[in-house]
Protein backbone atom coordinates (compact mmCIF):
# COMPACT_ATOMS: atom_id res chain seq x y z
CA UNK A 1 0.00 0.00 0.00
CA UNK A 2 1.27 3.47 -0.86
CA UNK A 3 1.67 5.35 2.38
CA UNK A 4 1.54 8.98 1.16
CA UNK A 5 -0.42 10.27 -1.84
CA UNK A 6 -0.03 13.85 -3.03
CA UNK A 7 -2.50 15.17 -5.61
CA UNK A 8 -0.92 17.65 -8.00
CA UNK A 9 2.61 18.32 -9.26
CA UNK A 10 2.66 22.11 -9.17
CA UNK A 11 4.67 24.33 -6.83
CA UNK A 12 2.67 23.17 -3.79
CA UNK A 13 2.91 19.45 -4.53
CA UNK A 14 6.64 19.64 -5.24
CA UNK A 15 7.22 21.65 -2.05
CA UNK A 16 5.58 19.07 0.22
CA UNK A 17 7.07 16.08 -1.61
CA UNK A 18 10.55 17.62 -1.34
CA UNK A 19 10.07 18.28 2.37
CA UNK A 20 8.95 14.71 3.02
CA UNK A 21 11.89 13.29 1.07
CA UNK A 22 14.34 15.43 3.04
CA UNK A 23 12.72 14.12 6.24
CA UNK A 24 13.45 10.54 5.14
CA UNK A 25 10.02 9.46 3.89
CA UNK A 26 10.18 7.60 0.60
CA UNK A 27 6.91 5.72 0.07
CA UNK A 28 5.27 8.63 -1.79
CA UNK A 29 3.35 8.94 -5.02
CA UNK A 30 2.34 12.19 -6.67
CA UNK A 31 -0.82 11.81 -8.77
CA UNK A 32 -0.83 14.31 -11.63
CA UNK A 33 -3.77 14.46 -14.04
CA UNK A 34 -1.75 16.03 -16.86
CA UNK A 35 1.09 14.59 -18.91
CA UNK A 36 3.74 16.77 -17.26
CA UNK A 37 4.45 18.68 -14.06
CA UNK A 38 4.02 22.40 -13.62
CA UNK A 39 0.53 23.26 -12.37
CA UNK A 40 -0.60 26.73 -13.41
CA UNK A 41 2.72 27.31 -15.18
CA UNK A 42 2.10 24.31 -17.37
CA UNK A 43 -1.48 25.30 -18.10
CA UNK A 44 -1.04 29.03 -18.74
CA UNK A 45 0.93 29.56 -21.94
CA UNK A 46 -0.77 32.64 -23.38
CA UNK A 47 1.47 35.34 -24.95
CA UNK A 48 2.99 37.61 -22.33
CA UNK A 49 2.49 35.15 -19.46
CA UNK A 50 4.97 36.00 -16.71
CA UNK A 51 5.32 36.19 -12.96
CA UNK A 52 4.07 39.23 -11.06
CA UNK A 53 6.12 38.40 -7.95
CA UNK A 54 9.88 39.07 -8.16
CA UNK A 55 11.88 35.94 -8.93
CA UNK A 56 14.17 36.08 -5.85
CA UNK A 57 11.05 35.49 -3.74
CA UNK A 58 9.03 33.44 -6.21
CA UNK A 59 11.31 30.46 -5.68
CA UNK A 60 11.98 27.82 -3.06
CA UNK A 61 14.26 28.80 -0.19
CA UNK A 62 16.05 25.47 -0.64
CA UNK A 63 16.61 26.03 -4.37
CA UNK A 64 17.54 29.65 -5.03
CA UNK A 65 18.18 30.19 -8.72
CA UNK A 66 21.22 32.15 -9.92
CA UNK A 67 20.11 31.96 -13.56
CA UNK A 68 16.97 34.12 -13.62
CA UNK A 69 17.13 36.40 -16.66
CA UNK A 70 15.17 39.22 -15.02
CA UNK A 71 13.38 40.28 -11.86
CA UNK A 72 9.98 39.19 -13.21
CA UNK A 73 10.77 36.11 -15.31
CA UNK A 74 8.61 34.86 -18.17
CA UNK A 75 6.52 31.72 -18.14
CA UNK A 76 9.08 29.38 -19.73
CA UNK A 77 11.76 30.16 -17.14
CA UNK A 78 9.44 29.55 -14.21
CA UNK A 79 8.20 26.25 -15.62
CA UNK A 80 11.76 25.10 -16.31
CA UNK A 81 12.78 26.11 -12.79
CA UNK A 82 9.94 24.14 -11.18
CA UNK A 83 10.67 21.03 -13.21
CA UNK A 84 14.39 21.29 -12.44
CA UNK A 85 13.59 21.55 -8.72
CA UNK A 86 11.40 18.46 -8.94
CA UNK A 87 14.19 16.58 -10.68
CA UNK A 88 17.00 17.66 -8.35
CA UNK A 89 15.01 16.99 -5.19
CA UNK A 90 14.02 13.51 -6.30
CA UNK A 91 10.32 14.26 -6.77
CA UNK A 92 10.11 13.58 -10.50
CA UNK A 93 10.39 9.76 -10.21
CA UNK A 94 7.48 9.82 -7.74
CA UNK A 95 5.05 11.42 -10.20
CA UNK A 96 2.39 9.39 -11.98
CA UNK A 97 1.19 11.31 -15.01
CA UNK A 98 -2.27 10.98 -16.49
CA UNK A 99 -3.61 9.99 -13.07
CA UNK A 100 -6.66 12.16 -12.40
CA UNK A 101 -8.31 11.63 -9.03
CA UNK A 102 -12.09 11.23 -9.07
CA UNK A 103 -12.74 10.53 -5.38
CA UNK A 104 -11.22 9.59 -2.05
CA UNK A 105 -12.91 7.77 0.86
CA UNK A 106 -11.60 7.33 4.42
CA UNK A 107 -11.94 3.66 5.37
CA UNK A 108 -11.05 4.01 9.04
CA UNK A 109 -7.31 3.47 8.78
CA UNK A 110 -6.48 4.56 5.25
CA UNK A 111 -7.68 6.52 2.24
CA UNK A 112 -9.16 4.67 -0.73
CA UNK A 113 -8.47 6.85 -3.77
CA UNK A 114 -10.22 6.24 -7.10
CA UNK A 115 -8.78 7.49 -10.37
CA UNK A 116 -10.76 8.26 -13.49
CA UNK A 117 -10.86 4.97 -15.35
CA UNK A 118 -11.48 2.93 -12.21
CA UNK A 119 -8.00 2.26 -10.80
CA UNK A 120 -7.66 2.51 -7.03
CA UNK A 121 -4.75 3.63 -4.87
CA UNK A 122 -4.68 3.33 -1.08
CA UNK A 123 -2.72 5.52 1.30
CA UNK A 124 -2.52 6.34 4.97
CA UNK A 125 -1.90 10.00 4.20
CA UNK A 126 -3.73 12.09 1.60
CA UNK A 127 -2.32 15.49 0.60
CA UNK A 128 -4.37 17.40 -1.98
CA UNK A 129 -2.18 20.05 -3.59
CA UNK A 130 -4.46 21.06 -6.45
CA UNK A 131 -4.20 24.77 -5.71
CA UNK A 132 -6.71 27.60 -5.89
CA UNK A 133 -6.08 28.54 -9.52
CA UNK A 134 -6.46 25.26 -11.38
CA UNK A 135 -10.06 25.41 -12.66
CA UNK A 136 -10.83 28.20 -15.16
CA UNK A 137 -13.98 30.23 -14.58
CA UNK A 138 -15.99 30.94 -17.74
CA UNK A 139 -19.07 33.16 -17.42
CA UNK A 140 -22.39 31.81 -18.68
CA UNK A 141 -23.05 34.41 -21.38
CA UNK A 142 -26.23 34.10 -23.44
CA UNK A 143 -25.48 32.80 -26.91
CA UNK A 144 -21.90 31.76 -26.15
CA UNK A 145 -22.44 28.36 -27.77
CA UNK A 146 -23.45 30.04 -31.03
CA UNK A 147 -20.13 31.83 -31.53
CA UNK A 148 -18.71 30.77 -34.90
CA UNK A 149 -15.11 31.77 -34.23
CA UNK A 150 -12.46 30.49 -31.83
CA UNK A 151 -13.28 30.79 -28.11
CA UNK A 152 -10.57 30.11 -25.51
CA UNK A 153 -9.82 30.78 -21.85
CA UNK A 154 -6.32 32.14 -21.17
CA UNK A 155 -5.55 28.98 -19.16
CA UNK A 156 -6.37 26.86 -22.20
CA UNK A 157 -4.33 28.85 -24.71
CA UNK A 158 -2.53 26.83 -27.36
CA UNK A 159 -0.01 27.88 -30.02
CA UNK A 160 -2.59 27.44 -32.76
CA UNK A 161 -4.95 30.13 -31.44
CA UNK A 162 -5.11 32.56 -34.37
CA UNK A 163 -3.89 36.08 -33.58
CA UNK A 164 -2.20 37.69 -36.57
CA UNK A 165 -4.58 39.82 -38.56
CA UNK A 166 -7.62 38.77 -36.52
CA UNK A 167 -10.20 40.76 -34.60
CA UNK A 168 -9.93 39.66 -30.99
CA UNK A 169 -12.27 40.20 -28.04
CA UNK A 170 -10.79 39.87 -24.56
CA UNK A 171 -13.26 39.62 -21.69
CA UNK A 172 -11.75 40.73 -18.39
CA UNK A 173 -9.07 43.10 -17.16
CA UNK A 174 -7.38 40.98 -14.52
CA UNK A 175 -3.83 39.70 -14.18
CA UNK A 176 -3.92 37.50 -17.31
CA UNK A 177 -5.57 40.07 -19.58
CA UNK A 178 -3.13 42.84 -18.72
CA UNK A 179 -0.28 40.56 -19.82
CA UNK A 180 -1.97 39.10 -22.89
CA UNK A 181 -3.31 42.26 -24.54
CA UNK A 182 0.01 44.16 -24.74
CA UNK A 183 1.69 40.98 -26.04
CA UNK A 184 -0.69 40.58 -29.00
CA UNK A 185 -1.41 44.24 -29.77
CA UNK A 186 0.08 45.05 -33.16
CA UNK A 187 -0.23 41.46 -34.29
CA UNK A 188 -4.01 41.39 -34.16
CA UNK A 189 -5.98 43.54 -36.58
CA UNK A 190 -8.01 44.93 -33.70
CA UNK A 191 -8.60 44.14 -30.00
CA UNK A 192 -11.72 44.92 -28.01
CA UNK A 193 -11.19 44.70 -24.26
CA UNK A 194 -14.34 44.29 -22.14
CA UNK A 195 -14.00 45.74 -18.67
CA UNK A 196 -16.45 45.32 -15.80
CA UNK A 197 -14.41 47.22 -13.20
CA UNK A 198 -11.12 49.06 -13.61
CA UNK A 199 -8.20 47.36 -11.84
CA UNK A 200 -5.65 49.14 -9.68
CA UNK A 201 -2.31 49.15 -11.49
CA UNK A 202 1.13 50.40 -10.50
CA UNK A 203 4.41 50.42 -12.45
CA UNK A 204 6.25 47.13 -12.59
CA UNK A 205 9.86 47.58 -11.39
CA UNK A 206 11.21 45.01 -13.82
CA UNK A 207 14.78 44.82 -15.09
CA UNK A 208 17.12 42.36 -16.71
CA UNK A 209 19.75 40.52 -14.70
CA UNK A 210 23.08 40.82 -16.49
CA UNK A 211 25.89 38.31 -16.84
CA UNK A 212 27.84 39.80 -13.95
CA UNK A 213 24.88 39.53 -11.60
CA UNK A 214 24.24 35.92 -12.59
CA UNK A 215 27.92 35.00 -12.29
CA UNK A 216 28.15 36.52 -8.81
CA UNK A 217 25.00 34.66 -7.76
CA UNK A 218 26.55 31.35 -8.84
CA UNK A 219 29.87 31.96 -7.10
CA UNK A 220 28.60 33.79 -4.01
CA UNK A 221 25.23 32.40 -2.87
CA UNK A 222 24.95 35.20 -0.31
CA UNK A 223 24.14 37.52 -3.22
CA UNK A 224 20.92 35.58 -3.78
CA UNK A 225 20.09 35.66 -0.08
CA UNK A 226 20.54 39.43 0.01
CA UNK A 227 18.36 39.82 -3.07
CA UNK A 228 15.68 37.62 -1.53
CA UNK A 229 15.75 39.63 1.71
CA UNK A 230 15.52 42.91 -0.17
CA UNK A 231 12.61 41.64 -2.23
CA UNK A 232 10.87 40.50 0.92
CA UNK A 233 11.25 44.02 2.28
CA UNK A 234 9.66 45.50 -0.82
CA UNK A 235 6.59 43.27 -0.44
CA UNK A 236 5.94 44.82 2.96
CA UNK A 237 4.82 48.02 1.23
CA UNK A 238 1.74 46.63 -0.58
CA UNK A 239 1.18 44.39 2.43
CA UNK A 240 0.90 47.41 4.71
CA UNK A 241 -1.45 49.08 2.22
CA UNK A 242 -3.71 46.01 2.23
CA UNK A 243 -3.77 45.76 6.00
CA UNK A 244 -4.91 49.27 6.82
CA UNK A 245 -1.77 51.42 6.97
CA UNK A 246 -3.23 54.71 5.74
CA UNK A 247 0.00 56.54 4.82
CA UNK A 248 1.23 53.53 2.81
CA UNK A 249 -2.20 53.10 1.23
CA UNK A 250 -2.10 56.76 0.18
CA UNK A 251 1.40 56.22 -1.24
CA UNK A 252 0.21 53.32 -3.40
CA UNK A 253 -2.83 55.32 -4.55
CA UNK A 254 -0.57 58.21 -5.47
CA UNK A 255 1.77 55.93 -7.37
CA UNK A 256 -1.18 54.55 -9.35
CA UNK A 257 -2.56 58.06 -9.96
CA UNK A 258 0.79 59.21 -11.34
CA UNK A 259 0.97 56.22 -13.68
CA UNK A 260 -2.53 56.88 -15.05
CA UNK A 261 -1.89 60.57 -15.60
CA UNK A 262 1.47 59.96 -17.21
CA UNK A 263 0.45 57.09 -19.47
CA UNK A 264 -3.15 58.07 -20.35
CA UNK A 265 -3.57 61.64 -21.61
CA UNK A 266 -7.08 61.20 -23.03
CA UNK A 267 -9.47 62.24 -20.19
CA UNK A 268 -12.26 59.95 -21.42
CA UNK A 269 -10.03 56.87 -21.42
CA UNK A 270 -8.44 57.94 -18.15
CA UNK A 271 -11.87 58.05 -16.53
CA UNK A 272 -12.54 54.51 -17.75
CA UNK A 273 -9.31 53.15 -16.26
CA UNK A 274 -9.72 54.93 -12.91
CA UNK A 275 -10.80 52.41 -10.24
CA UNK A 276 -13.85 53.19 -8.12
CA UNK A 277 -13.09 50.50 -5.53
CA UNK A 278 -10.57 50.63 -2.67
CA UNK A 279 -6.99 49.75 -3.53
CA UNK A 280 -6.35 46.10 -2.73
CA UNK A 281 -10.02 45.12 -2.80
CA UNK A 282 -9.06 43.14 -5.88
CA UNK A 283 -5.59 42.07 -6.86
CA UNK A 284 -3.12 44.93 -7.31
CA UNK A 285 -1.57 44.58 -10.77
CA UNK A 286 2.00 45.44 -11.73
CA UNK A 287 2.41 46.55 -15.34
CA UNK A 288 4.23 49.05 -17.53
CA UNK A 289 2.48 48.15 -20.79
CA UNK A 290 -1.24 47.90 -20.02
CA UNK A 291 -2.27 51.56 -20.08
CA UNK A 292 -0.10 52.51 -23.09
CA UNK A 293 -1.64 49.60 -25.01
CA UNK A 294 -5.14 50.91 -24.33
CA UNK A 295 -4.06 54.17 -26.01
CA UNK A 296 -3.43 52.38 -29.30
CA UNK A 297 -5.82 53.10 -32.20
CA UNK A 298 -6.27 49.36 -32.79
CA UNK A 299 -7.36 48.70 -29.19
CA UNK A 300 -10.73 49.70 -27.69
CA UNK A 301 -11.69 49.52 -24.03
CA UNK A 302 -15.40 48.75 -23.79
CA UNK A 303 -17.18 49.29 -20.49
CA UNK A 304 -20.75 48.62 -21.63
CA UNK A 305 -22.19 45.43 -20.16
CA UNK A 306 -22.11 42.33 -22.35
CA UNK A 307 -25.67 41.12 -22.95
CA UNK A 308 -25.05 38.35 -25.48
CA UNK A 309 -22.56 36.54 -27.64
CA UNK A 310 -23.61 36.30 -31.27
CA UNK A 311 -22.24 34.04 -34.01
CA UNK A 312 -20.11 36.96 -35.19
CA UNK A 313 -19.07 38.61 -31.95
CA UNK A 314 -20.39 40.36 -28.84
CA UNK A 315 -23.46 42.52 -28.24
CA UNK A 316 -23.39 45.12 -25.47
CA UNK A 317 -26.14 46.79 -23.49
CA UNK A 318 -26.12 49.88 -25.70
CA UNK A 319 -27.28 47.67 -28.60
CA UNK A 320 -23.94 47.75 -30.41
CA UNK A 321 -22.56 44.63 -32.08
CA UNK A 322 -18.80 44.18 -31.92
CA UNK A 323 -17.50 41.65 -34.46
CA UNK A 324 -14.60 39.37 -33.57
CA UNK A 325 -12.86 36.26 -34.88
CA UNK A 326 -11.41 35.13 -31.56
CA UNK A 327 -13.08 35.35 -28.15
CA UNK A 328 -10.70 35.18 -25.19
CA UNK A 329 -11.95 34.67 -21.65
CA UNK A 330 -9.53 36.37 -19.28
CA UNK A 331 -11.97 35.67 -16.48
CA UNK A 332 -9.83 33.96 -13.89
CA UNK A 333 -10.48 30.83 -11.90
CA UNK A 334 -13.08 29.17 -9.68
CA UNK A 335 -10.79 29.76 -6.72
CA UNK A 336 -13.46 29.35 -4.05
CA UNK A 337 -14.40 25.82 -5.19
CA UNK A 338 -11.60 23.99 -3.41
CA UNK A 339 -10.80 20.43 -4.56
CA UNK A 340 -13.72 20.33 -7.02
CA UNK A 341 -14.55 18.18 -8.89
CA UNK A 342 -12.90 15.57 -6.63
CA UNK A 343 -15.35 13.94 -4.20
CA UNK A 344 -13.88 13.53 -0.71
CA UNK A 345 -15.65 11.40 1.92
CA UNK A 346 -14.32 11.45 5.46
CA UNK A 347 -15.04 9.70 8.73
CA UNK A 348 -18.63 8.45 9.20
CA UNK A 349 -19.41 9.19 5.55
CA UNK A 350 -19.10 12.96 5.88
CA UNK A 351 -18.95 14.63 2.46
CA UNK A 352 -16.40 17.45 2.21
CA UNK A 353 -18.53 19.43 -0.24
CA UNK A 354 -21.38 19.27 2.26
CA UNK A 355 -19.12 20.28 5.15
CA UNK A 356 -18.05 23.26 3.05
CA UNK A 357 -21.52 24.19 1.82
CA UNK A 358 -21.24 27.54 3.61
CA UNK A 359 -17.73 28.15 2.29
CA UNK A 360 -14.44 26.26 2.56
CA UNK A 361 -12.57 26.35 5.85
CA UNK A 362 -9.64 24.48 7.38
CA UNK A 363 -7.49 24.78 10.47
CA UNK A 364 -4.43 26.76 9.38
CA UNK A 365 -5.73 26.09 5.86
CA UNK A 366 -4.38 22.58 6.33
CA UNK A 367 -6.70 20.26 8.26
CA UNK A 368 -10.49 19.70 8.31
CA UNK A 369 -12.40 18.03 11.18
CA UNK A 370 -13.78 14.65 10.17
CA UNK A 371 -11.07 14.04 7.58
CA UNK A 372 -8.23 12.19 9.33
CA UNK A 373 -4.73 12.12 7.86
CA UNK A 374 -5.70 14.58 5.12
CA UNK A 375 -3.71 17.80 4.78
CA UNK A 376 -4.26 20.53 2.23
CA UNK A 377 -1.64 22.56 0.42
CA UNK A 378 -2.76 26.07 -0.58
CA UNK A 379 -6.02 25.41 1.20
CA UNK A 380 -8.70 27.84 2.41
CA UNK A 381 -7.49 31.24 3.59
CA UNK A 382 -3.84 30.71 2.68
CA UNK A 383 -3.63 32.95 -0.37
CA UNK A 384 -1.43 36.00 -0.04
CA UNK A 385 -2.36 39.36 -1.43
CA UNK A 386 1.11 40.85 -1.46
CA UNK A 387 3.95 38.32 -1.38
CA UNK A 388 4.97 34.91 -2.72
CA UNK A 389 2.60 31.99 -2.25
CA UNK A 390 5.63 29.70 -2.44
CA UNK A 391 6.63 31.03 0.99
CA UNK A 392 3.27 29.74 2.26
CA UNK A 393 3.75 26.41 0.47
CA UNK A 394 7.03 25.85 2.29
CA UNK A 395 5.49 26.69 5.67
CA UNK A 396 2.69 24.22 4.95
CA UNK A 397 5.16 21.57 3.81
CA UNK A 398 7.10 21.82 7.08
CA UNK A 399 3.89 21.51 9.14
CA UNK A 400 2.65 18.56 7.07
CA UNK A 401 5.99 16.81 7.50
CA UNK A 402 5.56 17.04 11.27
CA UNK A 403 2.05 15.59 10.96
CA UNK A 404 3.33 12.70 8.85
CA UNK A 405 5.96 11.95 11.50
CA UNK A 406 3.17 11.55 14.06
CA UNK A 407 1.27 9.26 11.70
CA UNK A 408 4.43 7.22 11.12
CA UNK A 409 4.60 6.75 14.89
CA UNK A 410 1.15 5.17 14.77
CA UNK A 411 -1.14 8.15 15.43
CA UNK A 412 -4.17 9.20 13.44
CA UNK A 413 -4.15 12.96 12.89
CA UNK A 414 -7.61 14.55 12.96
CA UNK A 415 -8.00 18.16 14.08
CA UNK A 416 -10.40 18.77 16.96
CA UNK A 417 -13.68 20.33 15.78
CA UNK A 418 -13.61 22.97 18.53
CA UNK A 419 -10.05 23.98 17.62
CA UNK A 420 -10.94 24.31 13.94
CA UNK A 421 -14.13 26.23 14.75
CA UNK A 422 -12.32 28.69 17.02
CA UNK A 423 -9.67 29.22 14.37
CA UNK A 424 -12.27 29.83 11.66
CA UNK A 425 -14.12 32.31 13.88
CA UNK A 426 -10.89 34.22 14.43
CA UNK A 427 -9.97 34.29 10.74
CA UNK A 428 -13.40 35.35 9.55
CA UNK A 429 -13.58 38.02 12.24
CA UNK A 430 -10.30 39.50 11.08
CA UNK A 431 -11.33 39.27 7.44
CA UNK A 432 -14.65 41.01 8.16
CA UNK A 433 -12.82 44.31 8.62
CA UNK A 434 -10.44 43.83 5.69
CA UNK A 435 -10.41 45.68 2.38
CA UNK A 436 -11.53 42.46 0.66
CA UNK A 437 -15.08 42.94 1.94
CA UNK A 438 -15.47 46.13 -0.10
CA UNK A 439 -16.15 44.43 -3.44
CA UNK A 440 -16.97 41.07 -4.98
CA UNK A 441 -13.92 39.24 -6.29
CA UNK A 442 -12.46 35.77 -6.72
CA UNK A 443 -11.48 35.96 -3.05
CA UNK A 444 -15.14 35.57 -1.99
CA UNK A 445 -17.98 33.12 -2.43
CA UNK A 446 -21.23 34.41 -3.99
CA UNK A 447 -22.57 34.72 -0.42
CA UNK A 448 -19.67 37.01 0.44
CA UNK A 449 -17.49 34.76 2.63
CA UNK A 450 -13.76 35.28 2.03
CA UNK A 451 -12.34 31.78 1.64
CA UNK A 452 -9.08 32.34 -0.20
CA UNK A 453 -7.05 35.03 1.56
CA UNK A 454 -4.99 35.00 4.75
CA UNK A 455 -5.76 38.06 6.92
CA UNK A 456 -2.31 38.60 8.38
CA UNK A 457 1.31 38.75 7.34
CA UNK A 458 3.30 35.92 5.83
CA UNK A 459 5.58 36.06 8.86
CA UNK A 460 2.61 35.42 11.15
CA UNK A 461 1.52 32.43 9.08
CA UNK A 462 4.98 30.94 9.17
CA UNK A 463 5.13 31.42 12.94
CA UNK A 464 1.75 29.77 13.50
CA UNK A 465 2.66 26.75 11.38
CA UNK A 466 6.24 26.38 12.63
CA UNK A 467 5.42 23.78 15.31
CA UNK A 468 2.52 21.35 15.12
CA UNK A 469 0.66 21.23 18.44
CA UNK A 470 -0.48 17.63 19.04
CA UNK A 471 -3.07 18.93 21.54
CA UNK A 472 -4.99 20.42 18.59
CA UNK A 473 -5.77 16.90 17.39
CA UNK A 474 -8.02 14.12 18.62
CA UNK A 475 -6.37 11.11 20.28
CA UNK A 476 -6.27 8.02 18.11
CA UNK A 477 -4.05 5.28 16.75
CA UNK A 478 -3.80 3.19 13.60
CA UNK A 479 -2.66 -0.38 13.23
CA UNK A 480 0.92 -0.76 12.03
CA UNK A 481 1.61 -2.78 8.88
CA UNK A 482 3.40 -6.11 8.86
CA UNK A 483 6.74 -4.38 8.21
CA UNK A 484 6.55 -2.76 11.61
CA UNK A 485 4.87 0.37 10.33
CA UNK A 486 5.94 3.95 10.61
CA UNK A 487 9.40 5.28 10.63
CA UNK A 488 11.30 7.50 8.29
CA UNK A 489 11.74 4.64 5.86
CA UNK A 490 8.23 5.01 4.47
Amino acid sequence: MTRIVIIGAGFGGVAVASSLLRAGFSDIVVLEKAASAGGVWRDNTYPGCACDVPAPLYSYSFALNPSWSRRYPPHDEILSYLRACAEKSGVTPLIRYGAEVASAVWLGDKWDISLLGGEKVQAEVLIPAVGQLSRPSIPALPGAASFAGVAVHTAHWTPDVPVDGRRIAVIGTGASAIQLVPAIAGRAAHIDVYQRTAPWTVPKPDRRYGRIRRALSRRIPAVMLLSRAATWGLTLVPGAALHGNRPVNALVRGYAWAQRHWQVRDPVLRAKVTPDEPVGCKRLLFTNAWLPTLNRPDVDLITEKIVAVTPDGIRTADGADHPCDVLVYGTGFAATEFLAPITITGRDGVDLAGAWSGGAHAYLGLAVPGFPNMFLVYGPNTNTGNTSVIYFHEAQARWITQAVRSIADGTTMEVRPEVAAAYDTEIQSRLSTSVWTACQSWYRTPAGRIVTNWPGSAKEYRRRTAVLDRADFLPGTVTADDDGGGGAGW
